[in-house]
């Protein structure tokens, strides 16, 4: 009678163990997916930093090649107005210099 309880009790010790076995089997399969996701994480967080680092840069080029253009037609602006300038400045000082050379 003892051995049989005792026989009970080792079959249902390896039962339980064989149990235990198959959880930890689960539980270390689900702590490798984990670890695989944390690690793409890790990964798409770092890919996400240099994305963003990239873009403010082309923001900076974008704007300075903005500004460029529009500083240009600023520049351009000047010029045309200084030569109109000029050629008034020339056409008044003809003028005034045939005015003096007809009264003369």
């Amino acid at each position: 009678m003892v051995g049989k309880g005792i026989t009970g009790t080792l079959t249902a010790h390896d039962h339980e163990i064989r149990s235990l076995k198959h959880r930890i089997n689960d539980l270390e399969e689900q702590n490798k997916t984990i670890q695989d996701l944390v690690l793409t994480v890790r990964e798409l967080a770092l890919n996400m930093k240099r994305m963003i680092e990239e873009q403010k840069a082309q923001g900076k080029r974008l704007d300075k090649l903005e500004g460029k253009s529009g500083e240009e037609w600023e520049a351009m602006k000047k010029h045309l107005i200084h030569t109109i300038l000029g050629v008034l400045a020339a056409g008044a000082t003809s003028g005034i210099v045939y005015l003096i050379a007809q009264s003369f």
